[in-house]
């Protein structure tokens, strides 16, 4: 499992250096900083449930965050 969140990480850097190069600073900065926190995650040794648990909170902040920017911001 820690192998799959540094996937993530470097799937989500490219994403970051796509959007840099696309002129999107804000959403490079935003892909950096999941980068990191990905990259992280990768090496930290959790267990396997952890791993889960982390995931699971992690979709749940991005998911509520999509929802209040795509509600109140646009």
């Amino acid at each position: 499992m820690d192998r799959m969140f540094r996937m993530m990480a470097f799937w989500t850097g490219i994403f970051s250096l796509m959007f840099y190069l696309g002129h999107m600073d804000k959403t490079a900065l935003l892909f950096l900083g999941q980068t990191g926190f990905f990259l992280l995650l990768g090496y930290l040794r959790l267990t396997e449930r952890m791993y889960i648990y982390v995931f699971f909170a992690y979709l749940t902040v991005s998911f509520a965050g999509f929802t209040y920017w795509s509600t109140f911001m646009m």
